[in-house]
Order: structure tokens, then C-alpha cells, then sequence
């Protein structure tokens, strides 16, 4: 399994977070960065168990993380764009 990069953060910034968590009872929006990451992006919730579960189950792949933040950061985006759930438009 591929080790989480340090100074990272893209899956705690790109994603949308539909759950409750600590400080965010309605989740997150796709792009803001989690309130808990510190000063490091290292996770605060890391292995504690209010951590989401969305999060313990999202693991780190060559294919998501790719070889820097920006390239994670730009996959994550285009993942979250493509499973966005869509509009419904109402006639009026």
C-alpha cells in the first residue's frame, strides 16, 4: 500500500464530505480544505474515532496521489465533478 505524502492534503481538501464530523455537522464542501488539518495537512482525527468514515475509507493509490499535490489535488477534483450528483431542474 502506498504511504501517505506528507504536506499533502489533497483528500482532505478536493472531496465533498456529506457526513457529520467534528466542527462540521452538515460535512464539507468539495475544496475547502477540512478544519482539521494543522499547520503540517496532517489529519488532527487521524486514528481517533470521530474520524468520518469516508475518510478511514479512502486510502492513498499511485492513481489518485499521482506524483505531487497538484496532480492529486487535480484528480480528486475532476473525481469529485464526475460523481456530483446532478441538478434537478423544475419547470415553473
Amino acid at each position: 500500500m502506498l504511504e501517505c505524502r506528507g504536506g499533502c492534503a489533497a483528500c482532505c481538501i478536493a472531496p465533498s464530505i456529506s457526513s457529520p464530523l467534528p466542527g462540521l455537522p452538515a460535512g464539507k464542501l468539495a475544496g475547502q480544505p477540512c478544519p482539521h488539518l494543522d499547520e503540517h495537512w496532517r489529519c488532527r482525527l487521524f486514528g481517533r474515532p470521530e474520524r468520518p468514515q469516508v475518510c478511514l475509507s479512502l486510502r492513498p493509490e499511485s492513481s489518485m496521489c499521482g506524483d505531487h499535490r497538484d496532480q492529486a489535488l487535480s484528480y480528486l477534483q475532476q473525481l469529485e465533478r464526475q460523481t456530483a450528483p446532478a441538478l434537478i431542474w423544475r419547470s415553473s
